[in-house]
């Protein structure tokens, strides 16, 4: 497979048919496809192939927290359906992470196994309300630690903006995926934690994560190219 896009665009629909009509606004040489919780619940599966039949990298997106066991299964089936990206929380320990990676390995060598640090729409006070006294940084620093160095997982998802501090601590090799990202004086939406794309590429991120500053946009496939141009340029000046 050619190598895989920087841009990631998140699939934020209610079914399967209006998702796959978006899509072919997209080129998928171009961007992947982000596949979340409302859109697998009511498409399944069956919609992860047919965005395969299409030529898309898939990003699942469910961010599995659970037992070791329970993630370790989950994670198993999502790598039988051939997806790019799969994702849990950093936050259910380093057994669980490690029992994901081993569960997924067994299945194949390409779906690659991301760990959540801490979600853009949270900030300080929403780490207080959870018992969590560290700030994001830190906090992201932690699990970071433990998702890479200590259970072997292949990356991130994480704020652009402590992209350029994990690689300086995790070095270059973890895929850092980072979503809140947002054009200059574009809305920040649910989000707190945003960042431009070129901020968020030349501070160390692998891949961006952009939905309706896209999916939302009077013509999807423009948006789509900006983006890109802004990917490609950022890429020609490294």
């Amino acid at each position: 497979m050619n190598e895989a896009p920087r841009l990631i665009v998140a699939l934020d629909f209610a079914d399967a048919d209006e998702a796959l009509a978006f899509v072919r606004h997209l080129d998928p040489v171009q961007c992947a496809v982000k596949v979340g919780f409302e859109l697998f619940v009511v498409a399944g599966p069956a919609l992860l192939d047919r965005l395969h039949e299409r030529g898309f990298r898939v990003f699942l997106d469910l961010k599995f927290h659970d037992i070791p066991n329970t993630v370790a299964a989950a994670c198993r089936a999502a790598a039988r359906t051939g997806v790019w990206l799969v994702n849990v929380h950093a936050s259910g320990g380093a057994e669980m992470m490690r029992a994901a990676q081993e569960a997924v390995r067994s299945v194949n060598e390409t779906t690659a196994v991301l760990a959540v640090t801490v979600l853009t729409s949270s900030d300080a006070e929403t780490l207080r309300e959870v018992g969590i006294d560290r700030a994001p940084d830190a906090q992201v620093r932690l699990l970071g630690e433990l998702a890479v160095r200590q259970s072997g997982l292949d990356g991130l998802v994480c704020s652009a903006q402590e992209a350029g501090m994990l690689r300086e601590q995790l070095g270059e090799a973890p895929l850092l995926v980072t979503p809140g990202i947002r054009l200059p004086q574009a809305a920040g939406d649910d989000q707190k934690r945003v960042m431009t794309p070129e901020l968020a590429l030349a501070s160390g991120a692998s891949a961006i994560v952009v939905g309706r500053p896209i999916t939302r946009a009077p013509d999807p496939a423009v948006a789509m190219r900006a983006f890109v141009a802004r990917i490609e340029g950022v890429s020609s000046t490294r």
